[in-house]
């Protein structure tokens, strides 16, 4: 449900803020004092198109923001979503779901989940022929939902069957030449005969390659320096602390510490020339090293970015090149399955479309009840269900499609094709009557409701709105007084001028309020006869 929405320069209104409360929210109020530019800002709010010249006159945008309360979806924050449109007068808009920044489109998408808007615009859910399976299934209930769940998971595993079957092992000639391609791919990579570690190595026996002359001649300067400066003089100084050895015994340890020591640079003399002698090479180990890094990272480009990759590629390949060879086989038992699937499809999908046909005719009745109470007795809802033989969709094989005919002598037409704003209210009302158990979305508006209507057919019109704010809250602007007595909650919209400037305001009425409410738009004038002819309307709600 909307808790609390607020609009901001958007024609005449300024800046306005409604709590709406649950159950039947009823808005009425002056003619022109901004009741259509709510419904606009939630049209707005949810996706619709924005003009222009919808902004107040002398501001730069619009802002419009809902805050709603769904405990129940994922998308909500401690139970609560805020949603809000900033539309610039140079066109940019900013839309936001809970801070988070959507497109126009991902705002539509979402907001169709939680608010439907029923009157001039034909973009209703419910209009959709789309939609309609969804509502015939979501009325039939249970009885339908096994059978539903049993071909779905059916579908899925056929449309894998089909997809295998489309991908991997299509016609003789397209998998002669994938085999080619895959064969050629794995000649090339076992021709490499490539090793783990082996990039690596080459890597470094490269760069000692290309560092040569600088190595050999570092080694050189260093055996020189080592040969003719260290030893000889470490062998000098040894002779020296020989002689005093024996006076005190820590001349003998600094001795032998130094011995030690002279040994190891004797080693490390011996390692830096045997290091300049296995420097040499020669230019045909340059080149080889060059040519095999080449080909490592030419086989790395096509088919890994590493070796160890390639290898796990070669053998998926070695696979493909196998389940191909023995495709025939393979196709025979996909084939078998794919049989096997499609006819326990077809059971379900028969059984599925005469459930259908069945409960199609009970909806088709019950919305055409509704209809006699709501004064459109000449109108006929058909709520027609189409086998399609040659294929299978997600839930069945069945299109479903809402006709209706208006009146005596026309022929039947599509939903969405309804003309009048005041027949589509009401035959939305009708079918949201007969479907309010089963329609999961939350809040429903309903502008020009009360179009043509009077007498019986305004109280039938109240009485369904309240049914269907018990599972629903309903948004209702109204010029009834059958209409507004039935409401849980009642807003008056008024316009005020200040500083040469209209402005809408809006105001939530208490009891006494209301009653004076009721009685102004039955006739007009709030007198003694009004008011007990209001009061009677408001007693009907409580009876």
């Amino acid at each position: 449900m909307i808790t609390t929405l607020q609009i901001k320069n958007v024609g005449i209104i300024e800046d306005l803020c409604i709590d709406f409360q649950k159950g039947l929210n009823v808005l009425t109020g002056e003619t022109g004092a901004g009741k259509t530019l709510i419904i606009d800002s939630l049209m707005i709010l949810s996706g619709g198109r924005f003009s222009k010249d919808m902004i107040r006159k002398g501001e730069s945008n619009s802002y419009i923001e809902a805050c709603f309360y769904e405990p129940n979806n994922e998308s909500a924050i401690d139970g609560n979503i805020i949603v809000s449109r900033e539309a610039n007068i140079n066109g940019k808009n900013i839309c936001k779901i809970n801070g988070r920044m959507v497109t126009v489109n991902e705002l539509k998408e979402f907001m169709a989940n939680l608010i439907e808007i029923h009157g001039q615009n034909d973009n209703q859910k419910i209009l959709n022929p789309k939609n309609h399976l969804k509502y015939l299934d979501g009325f039939i209930g249970k009885e339908i939902e096994k059978y539903l769940v049993d071909y779905k998971e059916k579908y899925s595993k056929y449309i894998e069957i089909k997809k295998e079957l489309k991908l991997n092992y299509g016609n003789d000639k397209e998998r002669e030449r994938k085999l080619d391609l895959l064969r050629y791919q794995l000649k090339e990579i076992e021709s490499a005969n490539l090793k783990e570690q082996e990039e690596q190595e080459l890597e470094e026996r490269r760069k000692v390659i290309l560092n040569s002359e600088k190595i050999v001649e570092n080694l050189k300067e260093a055996d020189i320096n080592i040969g003719n400066t260290c030893i000889d003089a470490l062998s000098m100084a040894i002779k020296s602390l020989e002689k005093i050895e024996g006076i005190n015994e820590k001349y003998e340890n600094i001795s032998s510490n130094l011995k030690n020591i002279y040994y190891e640079m004797q080693e490390i003399a011996r390692d830096i020339s045997s290091e300049e002698q296995d420097i040499y090479f020669d230019e045909e180990e340059r080149e080889f090293v060059e040519q095999r890094l080449d080909l490592i990272y030419s086989l790395k480009r096509k088919y890994g970015n590493t070796i160890s990759e390639i290898l796990n590629y070669k053998q998926e390949v070695e696979k493909e090149i196998n389940d191909i060879e023995n495709s025939e086989e393979i196709i025979n038992n996909l084939n078998k399955r794919l049989q096997k699937i499609t006819q326990e499809m077809e059971q379900l999908a028969q059984k599925i479309s005469i459930i259908r046909k069945e409960k199609a005719k009970v909806l088709s009745e019950k919305i055409n009840n509704e209809l006699i109470d709501l004064e459109m007795k000449n109108a006929k809802i058909s709520v027609k269900v189409e086998y399609k033989e040659n294929e299978f969709l997600k839930t069945g094989k069945d299109e479903v499609t809402f006709f209706i005919k208006t009146n005596i002598g026309e022929d039947e037409k599509e939903l969405i094709k309804i003309a009048s704003g005041g027949e589509m209210s009401r035959t939305m009302l009708a079918i949201k009557k007969v479907l309010a158990d089963s329609d999961k979305t939350s809040v429903l508006v309903f502008d020009e409701i009360d179009t043509g209507i009077s007498g019986n057919a305004a109280n039938s019109v109240a009485q369904k709105l309240q049914a269907i704010s018990n599972k629903h809250q309903v948004l209702c602007i109204s010029h009834l007084p059958n209409i507004a007595a039935y409401a849980d909650s009642n807003f008056y919209i008024s316009k005020i001028v200040n500083e040469n400037r209209t402005n809408t305001n809006i105001k939530m009425l208490n009891e006494e309020e209301i009653i004076r409410e009721i009685a102004r738009i039955s006739s007009g004038e709030v007198n003694d006869v009004t008011i007990k002819y209001a009061t009677e309307l408001r007693n009907r709600k409580a009876s």
